[in-house]
């Protein structure tokens, strides 16, 4: 990924998508105006930030890469697999649901994030874009494959075509779950070797980055970049759940066509 900064405002983008016709970032945490815990670029009011604060991150944010925060498709995150199909302009949602879809230009796609995985997705052919956002939990239960289904069936996307990008999230090495956690990996991706790693530790270590680079593969998308950039292990840039406790700030990934 490449690292963008401008006013003390750091994003990334991803080197494998276009920039014609598309703009997308996951946004640091660096170059807001919220106080600590949640210092200072959060975007949710989930953990205790107020609403105003989180309003004026969202916009310094938009407007740092051009876009407008005041027309933009989000929801309310459940760790979920359900997709919206956004084909007409709403602000703000508070629909029950873990990914996003569409082909209307100038409607930003947005969701949140604290160690959980951003999956943005973009169909060049059709013109379509996707954003999904993928805990261990919307992982095994198949959110990147739905929001593959809602770009197909609502625009006709190939999945050959789409172009994949799996931003800042927890890394494998960081990542200790429990037996539960791995059983339910192993069950949803038959031959998890890689997926599931027993050698970093005495517990089992979930490497959800080839877990969802797996799920996009089996949805029939090959063309896929992984950041390859650990929340955990950079909490100078990222806000972590588990590094930081519950009690921290969300960053926010974009995706929007022009």
């Amino acid at each position: 990924m490449q690292h963008h900064s401008q006013n003390s405002l750091d994003w990334f983008t991803f080197e494998s998508f276009p920039s014609d016709g598309l703009t997308h970032a996951v946004f640091g945490r660096n170059g807001g105006v919220s106080p600590d815990p949640y210092g200072s670029l959060n975007m949710s009011v989930s953990t205790g930030d107020s609403a105003e604060n989180v309003r004026a991150n969202r916009r310094r944010a938009f407007e740092t890469v051009g876009l407008d925060p005041d027309c933009m498709a989000t929801v309310w995150q459940v760790h979920g697999v359900e997709t919206i199909a956004i084909n007409d302009a709403p602000c703000d949602w508070d629909t029950k649901a873990d990914a996003l879809v569409t082909n209307q230009p100038n409607l930003p796609l947005w969701l949140r994030f604290a160690d959980c995985v951003p999956v943005l997705m973009y169909d060049p052919k059709q013109h379509a874009v996707g954003i999904a956002h993928a805990g261990w939990r919307g992982t095994v239960a198949g959110v990147v494959r739905t929001t593959i289904e809602s770009m197909t069936r609502e625009y006709g996307t190939d999945p050959s075509d789409v172009i994949a990008g799996i931003g800042p999230s927890i890394a494998a090495e960081h990542y200790e779950v429990g037996d539960e956690v791995a059983r339910e990996i192993e069950k949803a991706f038959p031959n998890p070797e890689g997926l599931v790693l027993h050698n970093l530790g005495p517990k089992a270590h979930a490497d959800l980055w080839q877990t969802n680079a797996r799920a996009l593969r089996e949805a029939g998308v090959d063309k896929i970049e992984i950041g390859g950039i650990s929340t955990f292990g950079n909490t100078d840039l990222f806000f972590s759940h588990r590094a930081q406790g519950p009690v921290t700030g969300r960053f926010g990934a974009v995706i929007s066509l022009a």
